[in-house]
């Protein structure tokens, strides 16, 4: 009876191994930080793309409507056209702000101000009474859309991967390229079946949406983060700015003045141009002087940077400059409406979009000195062809597509890969200047060859000969582009 009682079993608590069961392995911190940078960037593209979509559509749309706002105004269309013309003034005025606006206030804040600007611009430009309030009211948008490239591109840049930044900036580049295609149609189209008006309230559903998008999904930068911390803040070039605002204004307004009146000796035209490029040289020398200028030109100290701009400035001469000829030959050589040469124009655009993609996935692996100046031999062949067309009286049209999609290609390819290549290698905090200077570089490059084929057009007559002409101008252009891109790198710099 008074033997041993038995034990009683206990429970007893596990042992932590010291290496984890497989389905406990923790995340790898590397694999976790990559998808976390994935997910801002298709964020902050997604913002910045309907952004530059809603922008881009805007200037497209608007040189379609100008008969139709000249009959609603009852005003002379040469007044009409000061709409396009306040617009782009405004633009080339506030496009060299962006940099320090970034450094100042911070990039988000900066695209949600102007994101504001443009939708609240085209809000007042709908509610338009007379010609002068509708060109006061184009500028506003102007400077709305003067920042939304250079700011976008920026925050592409700050937040894409260095080994990726092809992909990242070719989808942000899109509505660069593919809008000047669907504008026309968009634009036709509302003044066919609604009425002018709408041109511009169709900004206002998507410039709502994107600025709701970027206070929610585009990530703090340090100038917001600091908020009225004791860190020293960017101080304003007030000199340098009262140097290049004005001398872009003036030397772009100059230029579109002697292209549409294929005269560049005229007092309406030379002496606004002179006038600008005295400004903006003596803003360049200034920039390359001063400790804090508005613009970092020093920039161009870069080789790859270097020849980067000046691949893309004689490039955006020749393509972009070449975009007045299409709508020009059909309308007036071929009889066609304003909606059926968009039309014809569109499969060039599809091209454009389709061989970017694919370029931007080679650049980021493939060398950009052979890469880039393919695209510029396929372009200028492109250019050649239809020089070659449009001087054969009745070609077929689907030669003359087929030509400009050959030349689409060729873009698709030029473009983007070359800013990504000028971009890669720059240090974060030199990415606002960079993206500022490449913003200026190509409006003044397509402002320039504008004027220069509208000059050649307006000399040799829009006829055949004259078409043809002007296309092979504008095919020297492109092949002169190849010189600065054999500086480009050979092989991709780890």
């Amino acid at each position: 009876m008074n033997g041993p009682r038995p034990v009683e079993a206990t429970p007893t608590t596990p042992t932590l191994s010291a290496t984890p069961a497989p389905s406990a392995v923790l995340p790898d911190p590397a694999t976790a930080t990559v998808t976390a940078t994935a997910t801002v960037l298709r964020r902050t593209l997604t913002v910045t793309v309907i952004g530059s979509v809603m922008a881009v559509l805007d200037m497209t749309i608007v040189n379609v409507a100008m008969r139709s706002l000249s009959e609603s105004f009852r005003a002379p269309l040469a007044t009409i056209q000061w709409t396009a013309t306040a617009y782009t003034l405004a633009l080339a005025a506030v496009i060299p702000v962006a940099a320090w606006a970034m450094g100042r206030i911070g990039a988000r804040r900066t695209y949600a101000t102007a994101l504001v600007l443009f939708t609240l611009g085209s809000l007042l430009a709908a509610c338009a009474w007379d010609a002068g309030s509708l060109i006061a009211f184009r500028a506003v948008q102007g400077l709305g859309g003067g920042l939304l490239q250079p700011v976008g591109m920026t925050l592409v840049m700050r937040v894409a991967d260095r080994d990726r930044l092809g992909r990242a900036m070719a989808v942000g580049g899109l509505p660069l390229l593919v809008g000047p295609v669907a504008g026309p149609v968009l634009g036709g189209w509302l003044v066919d079946t609604a009425s002018w008006h709408w041109i511009f309230l169709v900004n206002l559903p998507v410039g709502l949406l994107a600025l709701a998008l970027a206070v929610r999904l585009l990530p703090r930068d340090e100038p917001e983060a600091r908020g009225r911390g004791t860190a020293r803040r960017q101080r304003l070039d007030v000199p340098g700015l009262l140097m290049l605002s004005p001398g872009l204004a003036l030397l772009l307004y100059g230029l579109a003045r002697g292209g549409e009146r294929s005269d560049f000796t005229a007092p309406g035209a030379l002496l606004p141009t002179l006038a600008g490029a005295v400004l903006t040289a003596a803003f360049v020398r200034r920039a390359l002087t001063v400790r804090e200028p508005l613009l970092d030109l020093r920039l161009l100290r870069d080789r790859t940077f270097a020849a980067g701009i000046a691949t893309i400035a004689l490039f955006t001469c020749g393509y972009f400059g070449s975009m007045l000829l299409g709508p020009l030959y059909w309308q007036q050589e071929r009889g066609l409406s304003a909606t059926a040469a968009g039309l014809l124009g569109a499969p060039s655009g599809l091209v454009v979009g389709t061989a970017m993609q694919c370029a931007a996935r080679w650049i980021d692996k493939a060398s950009p000195r052979r890469l880039i100046p393919a695209g510029i031999a396929l372009a200028a062949l492109g250019m050649v062809s239809l020089a070659w067309q449009a001087g054969v009286p009745g070609v077929a049209p689907w030669r003359m597509v087929t030509s400009a999609m050959l030349l689409g290609a060729g873009v698709g390819m030029v473009l983007m890969p070359t800013m990504t290549t000028a971009t890669r290698q720059l240090p974060a905090d030199r990415m606002a200047s960079a993206s500022t200077a490449l913003s200026i570089n190509s409006q003044l490059g397509a402002s320039v060859g504008t004027a220069v084929l509208s000059v050649v057009l307006g000399a040799a007559g829009q006829h055949p000969a004259g078409f043809r002409l002007t296309y092979a101008v504008a095919a020297v252009l492109l092949a002169l582009s190849a010189l600065p891109a054999l500086r480009l790198p050979g092989r991709r710099r780890p």
